[in-house]
């Protein structure tokens, strides 16, 4: 009997310490949970800081522009002109559009419609080009 005995003890032993890791991974477990929640909030803040970034480089970008354009600086003289090229090519195709919706009698629910599958694919899905602002990593 005394093997029984001692197989009990062992046993109760070795629960024992299955218990109490079980109740150290519990808490480690519990404790990465909070963890990642806290990256995950971080994460979370950290992108929209980096869209106010964006927002803000865009608006700089059009301030520059409004005031510069007819003198800007050496280093944007080339881009300057290709904001300038790019809006003259937007009038022209926006004058193109208001001939094509007269001439066709177009309603404005269907060119609404036509806006909205174009906008479905822009390449950068932003419905109208590069702000210009810096990307992650550069």
């Amino acid at each position: 009997m005394s093997n029984f005995s001692e197989l009990k003890e062992k046993a109760k032993a070795t629960v024992g310490a299955i218990a109490d890791v079980s109740v150290e991974l519990y808490k480690t477990a519990g404790e990465k949970a909070k963890l990642l929640a806290k990256i995950t909030k971080l994460l979370a803040e950290i992108t929209r800081e980096k869209s106010a970034v964006r927002r803000l480089y865009s608006e700089i970008g059009s301030r520059y522009y409004e005031l510069h354009k007819s003198d800007p600086e050496d280093d944007l003289a080339g881009l300057v002109t290709d904001v300038t090229d790019a809006l003259e090519r937007i009038a022209d195709r926006q004058a193109e559009i208001e001939i094509l919706k007269s001439a066709g009698d177009v309603s404005e629910a269907e060119y609404e419609a036509a806006e909205q599958e174009a906008d479905e694919h822009d390449d950068d899905g932003d419905g109208g080009g590069d702000s210009g602002a810096p990307q992650d990593g550069e």
